[in-house]
């Protein structure tokens, strides 16, 4: 099955209604939807209290409804209305509170009044709900009764893996999160893009490396899968990408990983400078999301990631605004196919060497002009200067940065000088 931007935007459109957090049934709901498209997904679970490195998995949070009740007696920041109103894993609450006792429980973004922000408290036991501000400054004094239907419990941390075998034992790492709740670019476009590009992998006729897909809740999901696969990590992962904000249509955001020009960073720069040069750059100096982990000391996978609005970027960030209006289609499907890219470069970056010392007599092979005096066609310049910078020690990837074309467009003739024995080529 191989899905195109409409289908990723009705796979975000099914996530984007669910209620998740770090743990819950909010996200073994998202990840049972993800293996209806990827039926080879395994499910996981981490039970609380775990530990994992510095981190121990916290209790699972489950709520059913949360809203307060007015003066007037309507219901103010009704859960029902918008999953973003409660405080993630806020404890069960039912009071009644006056407005100078709950404000110090509501939260609203006064420089976008109209819009809802989104608060955790995974690791501190409280309470709280976020409202728009326009909303806030118009609460008037009076008892507030204050209703969290929700459980704090033991119960596990669940986590999606998908391994894709290949040819190799080595392995590109693809991660993305599940923990957000109704949110477009900052949640829904990350599973959704990864589980098309899961899905096109699994259908390829030959892969030469091997794929590995995870749907974690961020952080503390990605320290809990390093804690338990370490020493795998280490020994097979050669690139590792993290997905996330991929569907809007702004310019596109490039983070690095730690060293900034590893393997998956010259890849992803690459792709980008050829498809969509009008992207930023950052440092890693500005990480914010499960870089932050597998780049750690001590871990030291390489992981880059491609956004489109980089987190904590654009103004719709952790707000109501970033709903599935602020996504779309062609977001997702452009995203989708510069990871697409990626892996096709991956996947052909052979390390050609002639097979001759001096150049090659061309025309012997119908490879150049036989009449000196004939202009060199584009393509036959190309093949000139291929095989010119194809000493062994340069990977296709480096011969398509020194000739300024994007390296899927050397791959036909690579397999046609390999085709003539002009070549021969190897992996390092």
């Amino acid at each position: 099955m191989s899905l195109n931007g409409k289908e990723i935007y009705s796979l975000a459109e099914r996530l984007f209604g669910i209620c998740r957090s770090i743990t819950g049934p909010g996200v073994r709901e998202t990840l049972a939807i993800l293996q209806e498209y990827l039926p080879k997904l395994k499910i996981e679970e981490v039970a609380t209290g775990t530990k994992c490195f510095d981190w121990n998995i916290p209790k699972e949070w489950s709520i059913n409804d949360a809203f307060i009740i007015g003066p007037d007696g309507n219901k103010i920041a009704n859960l029902k209305d918008n999953n973003l109103h409660i405080v993630s894993y806020s404890i069960p609450m039912d009071v009644e509170l006056s407005l100078e006792e709950l404000k110090k429980h509501l939260y609203s973004l006064p420089d976008l009044p109209d819009a809802i922000p989104y608060v955790t408290s995974y690791y501190k036991e409280t309470w709280g709900f976020c409202l728009s501000h326009n909303v806030l400054e118009n609460l008037k004094e009076g008892s507030y009764k204050v209703v969290i239907d929700s459980k704090l419990e033991n119960g596990v941390l669940n986590y999606g893996e998908l391994f894709i075998q290949g040819e190799s034992s080595e392995e590109v790492l693809f991660s993305t999160y599940v923990c957000h709740p109704s949110m477009g670019n900052n949640e829904c476009s990350g599973p959704s893009v990864a589980t098309a590009l899961a899905s096109w992998i699994t259908n390829l006729p030959k892969r030469h490396y091997s794929y590995r897909f995870i749907f974690i809740p961020e952080t503390i999901g990605s320290i809990c899968y390093i804690s338990k696969n370490l020493e795998d990590l280490q020994k097979n992962t050669i690139a590792a990408f993290n997905v996330n904000c991929v569907g809007d249509v702004r310019a596109y955001s490039f983070l690095p990983s730690i060293e900034e020009d590893s393997l998956p960073d010259n890849v992803a720069r690459h792709v980008l400078k050829n498809l969509a040069p009008s992207y930023t750059e950052y440092s890693f100096l500005e990480r914010g999301s499960d870089e932050r982990q597998f780049c750690s000391p001590g871990v030291d996978i390489p992981m880059a990631s491609i956004m489109r609005s980089k987190y904590k970027n654009y103004p719709e960030y952790h707000t109501s605004k970033d709903d599935l209006d602020f996504i779309s289609a062609k977001g997702l499907e452009e995203s989708y196919e510069l990871f697409k890219h990626c892996i096709i470069i991956l996947e052909n970056n052979l390390y050609p060497r002639a097979k001759t010392k001096c150049e090659f007599q061309l025309s012997k092979y119908g490879l150049y002009p036989s009449m000196g005096a004939q202009k060199k066609s584009i393509e036959t310049k190309l093949i000139w200067n291929f095989l010119a910078y194809s000493n062994g020690k340069r990977s296709l990837l480096e011969i398509a940065e020194k000739l300024k074309v994007p390296a899927w467009s050397l791959i036909d003739i690579l397999k046609r000088l390999e085709e003539k024995s002009l070549i021969e080529v190897f992996r390092k």
